[in-house]
């Protein structure tokens, strides 16, 4: 984890990659940092809602509410207030083994379904302290991007950072430091085995 990471440290190493001078505080009243305040929020949820990262992942139960919806839905539960974007999956049981249902829908922090029981996995706003330093890097890659063109003036460097960031328009978003970060991030998941060879069983 890199520990010693802030907002204000991301921030400043990507005013930094730009050739301009860091920020000490978000309210120090220069244009960098006024410029990073208002953009960093932003650019940080986008960044972690681009993939499911595992190391801002939760799996909740969540709180049925007294309400019933209107019409469609039996039953609305309360949404997590630390959430950002819909939740990655829904099941309707804490056991091992139990898959996700389809049948559900989000109306403003509700969640609105028929099962009687619902856990759900989501994404979190996490703190940088606690974000992996390849996600740390990728932000700075990110803030580059964005600030490039406030700060400097300069399309080409716009253009340049997000490359380093995202890779060329034909790579849709995955390619550059962000195909090097997911590759990572997948580095913690379990490889998915072909357990049913069924083409090969039907010539025998």
């Amino acid at each position: 984890m890199a520990a010693g990471d802030s907002a204000l440290t991301i921030c400043s190493d990507a005013l930094l990659l730009l050739g301009a001078a860091p920020i000490s505080s978000f309210n120090e009243g220069t244009d960098e940092a006024n410029v990073c305040d208002r953009l960093y929020p932003d650019v940080r949820d986008s960044t972690l809602q681009m993939y499911p990262w595992a190391f801002s992942m939760k799996k909740v139960q969540l709180a049925r509410t007294v309400n019933t919806p209107v019409n469609e839905w039996l039953y609305e539960y309360q949404l997590p207030s630390d959430r950002i974007g819909p939740p990655r999956a829904a099941f309707d049981s804490a056991q091992p083994g139990a898959r996700p249902f389809q049948a559900w829908e989000i109306y403003g922090d509700k969640f609105l379904t028929n099962e009687e029981k619902v856990y759900i996995d989501y994404q979190y706003s996490i703190a940088e302290g606690s974000m992996p330093v390849w996600f740390v890097q990728l932000l700075k890659y990110q803030m580059a991007w964005h600030l490039a063109e406030p700060i400097t003036d300069q399309i080409s460097k716009t253009d340049y950072w997000k490359t380093i960031a995202m890779g060329s328009p034909g790579e849709n978003n995955r390619g550059g430091y962000m195909r090097t970060a997911m590759n990572i991030d997948a580095q913690g998941n379990t490889p998915q085995s072909i357990e049913d060879y069924s083409l090969i069983a039907v010539r025998y």
